[in-house]
């Protein structure tokens, strides 16, 4: 059936008004996420070099790895196909901070996680895209169709999220208490912000979503589902905390959609199937997050109340 309609001549409407502002909201998370983010919190993380190499591992290189073995069975359209290829490259979406907090995780370590993985994203986000995509003959034929420049996307990468990295932990380092003013305030209003964007850019795309979502429903809820098994079982199998091990998990199912949305449109044209796939996976992943969290912050409170008894 998806072979028998044009996938790729769906169009998102998303003008490039609308990208400048998902580009702006994107760099002011980061920047709020840096704003609460130390040295310390670096070398926290090389102390305990078994949770930073897991953390890595599970994002970085066994999703990639596991999402192209997944493409070879399920083979989805090309361009579905290369969507996956796309969110499987990203670095965890910042908001999976605020789930780890809710499920009970290790907070300090996500905000480390995220920082880490932010600053290694720059490199490997193209990396994983170009090599993965690459090795696919559906996705190659895409790719070389674009011309997808290498350099280009590593710019871009570095613009949104590096930047606001470095500035925001600059801020933190000389003035701590002026950066923890105004990360109470701008952490959730910039979370708050690109939930509205999302859900403004679905209301604004109802009819695509309603004629064409069937297409990639059980692709993003597999493919999320399977990332958030992929990075417990990772850490679980590496003998990791109960903490530890949801906070890696939410870490792995969690991923930047908007990110990729930027790069779809950015690179690709606003390319019909892998813009259908990152949109949706950017409402499912925070719907799906929010399930994830509060079960697991439940049985964790619950567990509490058990032990004070």
């Amino acid at each position: 059936m998806q072979n028998q309609i044009d996938i790729d001549a769906i169009k998102i409407n998303f003008d490039a008004s609308g990208l400048w502002v998902l580009n702006i909201a994107i760099g002011i998370i980061m920047f709020g996420v840096a704003l609460g983010i130390s040295i310390d919190d670096f070398k926290r993380l090389l102390k305990k070099p078994k949770i930073l190499f897991v953390g890595v591992l599970s994002q970085f290189f066994l999703l990639p790895a596991f999402t192209f073995l997944a493409i070879l069975i399920i083979e989805p359209h090309p361009s579905f196909a290369l969507g996956m290829m796309m969110i499987a490259a990203c670095p965890g979406g910042n908001v999976s901070n605020f789930f780890s907090k809710m499920a009970g995780g290790n907070a300090a370590l996500s905000v480390s996680l995220t920082a880490f993985a932010t600053l290694i994203c720059i490199f490997m986000t193209p990396f994983n895209l170009h090599f993965w995509g690459s090795l696919y003959e559906p996705t190659n034929a895409i790719l070389e169709t674009v011309e997808l420049n290498w350099v280009d996307l590593l710019k871009l990468v570095s613009l949104i999220l590096g930047i606001p990295l470095f500035f925001g932990m600059l801020i933190k380092h000389y003035h701590s208490k002026m950066a923890d003013k105004i990360e109470k305030v701008l952490k959730p209003l910039s979370m708050l912000v690109f939930i509205a964007l999302i859900f403004i850019a679905f209301s604004q795309n109802l009819d695509v979503f309603a004629n064409h979502i069937h297409h990639v429903i059980l692709l993003v809820i597999f493919h999320n589902i399977f990332a958030y098994i992929l990075g417990f079982y990772t850490a679980k199998s590496f003998g990791l905390n109960k903490q530890d091990t949801k906070t890696i998990a939410i870490e792995t199912g969690i991923q930047n959609g908007g990110l990729g949305l930027l790069l779809i449109f950015g690179f690709f044209d606003g390319l019909g199937g892998m813009a259908l796939l990152a949109a949706f996976w950017g409402i499912w992943d925070v719907f799906s997050g929010i399930l994830l969290a509060t079960y697991w912050g439940r049985k964790s409170s619950k567990k509490k109340t058990l032990k004070a008894l």
